[in-house]
């Protein structure tokens, strides 16, 4: 009866292992042994700036042709070049995107109505009657931004506003998705105009809580050409899609809360804004 019983378990084994390897060649998908090298050559940062979920997909789109070499922002020029070489096709050029803040309402011009304590986190802080702040949808200035940002792109300033290097910015979006107010946005650097600003709340009285509001006087929406702008909730909203190199749309804003982004001299107000020099903390009640 043994002898049965292991002839049995024999056959048995045989017959799964041979199921195996008639699975293992049926099923078999070829693998381009060029991936493992081309993710070698990545910088490994899985931001997804690239448009794909971590440099892996990445390198597999690259590899199969998909997509291009520069289209990673976080690599170096020579990296990117080192990559197309090696795949034989052209590096490619992708135009800078960077993250953008809609809000200057630092504390030199913005008041907070309550003073928050508890965990030092902007989504926390916002979940207690919007973090106190009298603008409700002002930036809180404690910077979840600035830790979530693995490449050191985002500080805070002396006014609790954070600053975006824009060499160091690889839009890869962690601010985006961790700013409780909405603030942030990814846009490429050719985009001059900017509204600095996320107030809906129409008038001037929005101006007892920061000096830098959008009122939503139109002006700018008024004078911009060709209908670059158009006003939405209260707030200018830009037409990237039309030619919007133009310093027009700024001169008349009160406030100063739709910018020119120069290159050089960073965001230009118009001529008849308000001039903010203030550089301590707004008390309430105080202009």
């Amino acid at each position: 009866m043994i002898w049965i019983s292991l002839a049995a378990l024999g056959i048995l084994t045989l017959s799964l292992t041979t199921l195996l390897a008639v699975g293992q060649k049926k099923l078999y998908v070829f693998e381009d042994p060029r991936i493992d090298q081309v993710e070698e050559m990545l910088p490994h940062a899985n931001c997804g700036a690239c448009g794909h979920p971590g440099c892996r997909p990445f390198a597999e789109a690259l590899v199969a042709g998909k997509v291009l070499p520069g289209k990673c922002s976080v690599s170096t020029e020579e990296g990117r070049n080192k990559i197309a070489a090696f795949l034989g096709v052209d590096a490619g050029s992708e135009e800078k995107r960077v993250a953008r803040l809609a809000c200057a309402g630092g504390s030199n011009v913005a008041i907070n109505r309550a003073a928050y304590s508890g965990l030092q986190s902007c989504k926390a802080a916002s979940l207690v009657s919007g973090g106190g702040k009298g603008c409700f949808w002002g930036c809180l200035g404690i910077g979840d931004c600035a830790v979530v940002c693995d490449f050191d792109a985002i500080t805070m300033n002396e006014f609790g506003l954070p600053v975006v290097d824009v060499d160091k910015c690889t839009a890869c979006g962690d601010c985006v998705e961790t700013c409780p107010k909405d603030l942030f946005s990814i846009h490429p650097i050719s985009h001059k105009l900017w509204v600095n600003c996320k107030n809906q709340e129409k008038g001037d009285g929005i101006l007892e809580e920061c000096d830098v509001a959008c009122t939503a006087c139109g002006r700018c929406a008024m004078d911009a050409p060709g209908g670059l702008i158009s006003m939405a909730y209260n707030l200018p909203v830009i037409d990237y899609h039309r030619k919007h190199d133009t310093m027009v749309p700024i001169q008349r804003c009160p406030t100063g809360a739709i910018v020119y982004l120069d290159d050089q001299f960073g965001a230009i107000k118009g001529e008849e804004s308000k001039k903010v020099i203030r550089k301590e903390g707004r008390e309430m009640g105080r202009s």
